[in-house]
């Protein structure tokens, strides 16, 4: 039997099978193989592993899209998590190919999967406390956010959170060092239902440029380790 006298369901069980690269490569094929990998059934789940991996034509985003994550773990993301007034030219144009790839994908997410129920971002430098909100706004039903190692997001994420998670039952916020802990006591606060976990966050050094009074807190702090 050739693979395109299966029925629909049985073309999409193998699909699902099938990383992002080889559902395109097999959709190339013939229409038929094509029909089914624009069907949205098929698009329920979506993982990325770098910033590059968003730009490409190998998935569908959609109504059906109830699960994402982009989770980038590379080595590279150090560089995006340097305080951006320490980085160098060379690290500023790095930062530069790459700054709103996520957030335009987020906006597109935004826009297109108003049914998605989890989000996880993992290295995301570049992402904003202003794509985090229109998320949660346009996403009502979003149930887990996931956010490790973005060092952009700010207590103005736990305050959106405050006012537009009312589905939220899970909020990781773990490494992201610009939240505080009054950000985190508003979010108990205001949503005590909310399971909510910051693993090494609020008690890091903020992000901006540091005066001589937090240089010397720092020192202090050092110093009592000691």
């Amino acid at each position: 039997m050739h693979i395109t006298q299966l029925n629909r369901e049985c073309l999409l069980h193998l699909f699902s099978f099938l990383d992002k690269n080889s559902r395109k490569s097999l959709a190339k094929t013939c229409h038929k193989l094509l029909e089914v990998f624009q069907d949205p059934l098929l698009w329920s789940l979506l993982n990325f592993h770098s910033p590059a991996e968003l730009t490409k034509d190998n998935f569908l985003l959609g109504p059906a899209l109830k699960y994402l994550s982009i989770c980038w773990y590379s080595e590279r993301v150090k560089v995006c998590n340097v305080e951006d007034w320490m980085k160098n030219n060379f690290q500023k144009d790095f930062c530069n190919r790459h700054e709103n790839t996520v957030s335009d994908f987020l906006l597109e997410v935004c826009n297109r999967c108003p049914n998605l129920l989890s989000l996880t971002l993992s290295g995301c430098g570049h992402v904003t406390d202003e794509c985090i909100l229109l998320l949660l706004k346009n996403c009502p039903n979003i149930t887990t956010l996931k956010l490790e190692n973005c060092v952009r997001i700010t207590d103005q994420t736990l305050e959106a959170v405050t006012l537009y998670g009312g589905s939220l039952q899970t909020l990781h916020v773990d490494f992201c060092r610009n939240i505080t802990q009054t950000g985190l006591e508003r979010v108990r606060e205001k949503r005590p239902s909310i399971m909510l976990r910051a693993e090494r966050s609020a008690n890091m050094i903020p992000d901006n440029k540091p005066g001589k009074k937090l240089m010397f807190e720092k020192a202090s702090r050092k110093l009592v380790q000691l």
